[in-house]
């Protein structure tokens, strides 16, 4: 029985959490055909059944965070039936029940179950077929008691010994004092049972919920006592309290939100190369009426869409070729050693949701302008669908981030650690241009070069923008080359 397991999807990966099944259980699949997507620290992405058969089991739920190489379903191939459920024992006596060593408590089991005076031993297991039955539900057993929710419906329950020191981030402490949350009964998730934040999320928005609801009962009438009071109390002052602003729709106000996978990643990605990285920044204009023409011209005599070029890339296209100029801006610094790259594979940034990747052609320079718009629209569509590979997003040279599309006139992009450069591109723009000394309709284009000062400089990041730029204004050499 061939099972699915968690896929490794990069070195620095530990977990992933399962999306959506995209197979019902009895479901006929074929080897290589997407059974469920999942979510990494990079991308979301689907995969594939392992081999023919039918999906007869699938051990993990959605939403579930699984760790690499745990599996998820089964699936049976052709002339594999599903194994039954393990034989029953006879009835013991019950003095026959006394063991000299207790049964194995799988993690998540509540003392009350072990305790429980009607529970008997554990049902030994048929030596054949009910063997891969009882495996199949140990996978099951051990996967639901270590994703089961804990005594408040948080985090996996994870035993905390009696007596021990109760562990938590001082974060964690915060949102539990500021939303009444007993920590003690929460089970801890992070290293050593220690608790964090994504242990105590889900009580939040339960937690505000009992608060908001608390002063409503407090706001009863109490019955009226039985023998009248000496003297009626005050009625109570009414008091107005300055209003409360509406939540989003669906959304509890105070109560952090859970950021993705992919956005946390970006978000860490990004601030170590703002904090690390010494960048600078240098801009340019590009006349792209001569580009605008010779797209149009070329389009016209394409009649397949994906091999019709866009803007983005002869932008490619003419940053690979000027590279090939500048080995310090296609260049990697690995501590205090600076690596150039045989090729040139340029990356192109695209917004996904939760986040943004960045899949790169492999060397760019020597491919047509008609494979490279090919090969962008099938990575751009896939990154958007979740059918990267991870060999198609980790790693790249260069990178160039596009927001021409959203009436951006210029902006500055932030490097991708370890390359050495980044572009990034505005919008084409009608203007008021002087051309041989009169006024005219231009169109014009504002480029940016982000730079690491570790490996180059200004004075080299000023020429390959010329070389781009020089590119983009005769776009006949970017047919040639």
């Amino acid at each position: 029985m061939p099972t699915v397991i968690m896929p490794k999807m990069g070195d620095g990966m530990e977990e992933g959490v399962l999306l959506k099944w995209l197979k019902n259980l009895g479901d006929a699949v074929e080897e290589g055909e997407p059974i469920a997507e999942i979510e990494t620290d990079k991308v979301s992405l689907e995969i594939s059944a392992e081999a023919t058969g039918t999906l007869s089991d699938r051990i993990a739920n959605e939403g579930d965070s699984i760790p690499v190489g745990d599996p998820i379903a089964v699936i049976l191939g052709d002339g594999e039936t599903a194994p039954g459920p393990a034989a029953a024992p006879p009835a013991e006596p019950a003095q026959a029940r006394v063991q000299d060593q207790p049964p194995i408590q799988a993690v998540g089991e509540t003392p009350d179950e072990e305790a429980a005076p009607n529970a008997t031993a554990p049902a030994p297991t048929a030596p054949h077929a009910d063997a891969d039955g009882a495996a199949m539900d140990s996978l099951r057993q051990a996967h639901s008691a270590a994703s089961a929710p804990g005594p408040n419906g948080g985090s996996p329950a994870v035993p905390r010994p009696s007596g021990e020191r109760l562990r938590a981030s001082p974060l964690v402490k915060r949102l539990a004092a500021e939303h009444g949350i007993d920590l003690a009964n929460v089970a801890g998730t992070g290293p050593g049972g220690r608790i964090v934040k994504d242990d105590v999320m889900p009580l939040l928005g339960r937690a505000q919920g009992q608060t908001q609801a608390q002063p409503q009962a407090d706001a009863a009438p109490a019955p009226a006592p039985a023998a009248p009071a000496p003297a009626a109390a005050p009625a109570p002052v009414a008091t107005r309290s300055a209003p409360t602003p509406a939540p989003a729709a669906g959304r509890p106000a105070g109560v952090p939100r859970e950021m993705s996978r992919i956005r946390r990643t970006t978000g860490r990605r990004m601030t170590e190369s703002k904090q690390q990285v010494p960048h600078f920044y240098v801009s340019t204009d590009v006349d792209m009426g001569p580009a605008a023409a010779f797209r149009t011209q070329v389009n016209a005599q394409l009649g397949d869409d994906a091999s019709k070029i866009s803007f983005n890339d002869l932008i490619v296209k003419a940053s690979a070729l000027a590279l090939r100029d500048f080995p310090n801006l296609n260049a990697s610094l690995e501590g205090d050693q600076l690596f150039d790259h045989a090729n040139i594979d340029v990356n192109v940034a695209v917004a996904i949701d939760g986040g943004l990747i960045a899949p790169f052609g492999p060397d760019a320079d020597q491919k047509s302008l008609g494979t490279i718009a090919r090969m962008a629209k099938d990575l751009i569509g896939r990154a958007r669908s979740g059918g990267l590979k991870p060999e198609e997003f980790q790693g790249g040279t260069f990178t160039v981030s596009n927001l021409g599309m959203f009436d951006v006139a210029e902006f500055i992009a932030i490097l991708n650690p370890p390359q050495a450069a980044i572009l990034a591109v505005g919008s084409i723009k009608e203007q008021a241009v002087v051309q041989d000394g009169a006024l005219v309709v231009g169109q014009r284009m504002k480029v940016t070069l982000s730079a690491d000062h570790r490996i180059t400089d200004g004075a080299e990041v000023a020429r390959f923008l010329q070389a781009v730029k020089r590119l983009l204004e005769a776009p006949m050499l970017l047919a040639l080359s």
